[in-house]
């Protein structure tokens, strides 16, 4: 594959992974808001995992060319919320669990066509079809979890920082999100100059085992079917 391609490939792959983790971490936000009894986000017309409804043009260009970046954030009506401080914790928390949670189903599917190209083939990434597929799927797996990290960060505009208002005095919290737009700005010269990398790298490693922990038996499957083959 040259260069040109290669790069077109990885371009590719990184866009297909965007259209999936973002919007079902947007849309986890805003439906956690509306089962809360918020109705913004429906009027917004957020409740969907359609792409097209949650990406930023700037922020999705980033994301592609980059690979850091931002989706739409889901406006919520906290006034609309029966506990406040609580309910708007779990909005915020909704979107990082979502994505944990995607990542599992896809490592999940990702095992389950191991098996499948095993009984078809004979064999373990026999062709570039299944090799392309199953890194997509992979890519999306762990995308997803390295999202959810990077969203726990407890700093504005993040969804940690919404979490962080559970233990946070409402003065003390809003004095902070005062100076949002300059954490913002900080935050992302420490993700262009590679700061961050270590920590976020580390907890989204860690994650992933845990995840490959759970679905272990389906190892145990491949490697049966394999011998079974």
């Amino acid at each position: 594959m040259g260069g040109i391609t290669y790069m077109i490939f990885i371009l590719l792959i990184r866009a297909i992974v965007i259209m999936t983790t973002l919007p079902v971490h947007e849309f986890a936000h805003g439906y956690v808001a509306y089962r809360l009894g918020d109705p913004t986000p429906k009027y917004q017309g957020r409740l969907t995992l359609n792409p097209l409804a949650h990406l930023d043009p700037f922020g999705t260009i980033m994301l592609v060319l980059t690979g850091f970046g931002y989706a739409k954030p889901v406006s919520v009506n906290t006034f609309n919320f029966k506990n406040r401080k609580r309910d708007m914790a779990l909005v915020a928390f909704a979107g990082p669990v979502s994505n944990i949670l995607l990542a599992i189903v896809v490592v999940v599917l990702y095992k389950l066509i191991l098996c499948g190209e095993i009984l078809i083939t004979g064999t373990l990434y026999s062709s570039s079809m299944f090799s392309v597929f199953t890194d997509i799927l992979y890519q999306i797996a762990y995308v997803s979890v390295g999202l959810a990290v990077f969203n726990l960060i407890p700093v504005p505009p993040l969804d940690g920082s919404r979490i962080a208002l559970i233990f946070l005095p409402e003065r003390t919290y809003f004095k902070i999100m005062q100076y949002e737009r300059y954490i913002f700005i900080a935050l992302f010269v420490l993700l262009f100059t590679g700061i961050l990398d270590i920590p976020i790298n580390f907890i989204t490693n860690l994650i992933f085992k845990f995840i490959n922990t759970v679905t272990y038996p389906l190892d145990m499957l491949i490697n049966s079917v394999l011998l079974w083959r």
